[in-house]
């Protein structure tokens, strides 16, 4: 009698799914594709963290529900619009300009890593209005990165308006 259920089977399309899957996101977002899932990630929980928090606080909100997922699509927008513009700036450097100017990609991590931060930094937030413990150094360490990242801006505004 033939078994109804192969594991062999399952753990096949498995792997081809989880291959097809990392396939596709390496060929939209790059080498570095994890990074986008680990923001994609955080915007889940963050806005589940939310609910819980708001739900827990009964102050549920269907339209401040819709606002946080439109600011969620918001930061992918965001993100799209730096990495854009990095790559147009570098075009322009490199063909018209006669000028390097591919550190300007950086815009669009830059701008990656800040968006990850202030999502893992809700999170927290979220998680620690309910009553649930956060380590100090998950919180300490963010606002550090926070901080480090804000430095950043303030240095090359600076340098630009100098």
């Amino acid at each position: 009698m033939k078994p109804y259920f192969n594991i062999s089977n399952l753990l096949d399309g498995y792997n081809a799914l989880l291959a097809g899957w990392t396939l596709l996101l390496a060929g939209i977002f790059g080498a570095y594709w994890y990074l986008f899932a680990a923001l994609l990630l955080f915007n889940v929980l963050d806005w589940l963290s939310g609910w819980y928090k708001a739900r827990r606080l009964h102050e549920e909100s269907s339209k401040v529900g819709l606002q946080g997922v439109m600011k969620k699509l918001c930061y992918w927008m965001l993100i799209a619009v730096a990495f854009t513009a990095a790559a147009v700036f570098e075009a322009v450097g490199a063909d018209v300009l006669a000028v390097d100017l591919s550190c300007m990609h950086l815009l669009g991590w830059f701008t990656l890593a800040n968006l990850t931060v202030n999502e893992a930094r809700s999170i927290l937030e979220n998680l620690a209005a309910v009553g649930i413990p956060v380590p100090a150094v998950l919180t300490k360490g963010l606002q550090v990165t926070a901080e480090l990242l804000e430095q950043t801006t303030t240095k090359d505004e600076i340098r630009r308006n100098l």
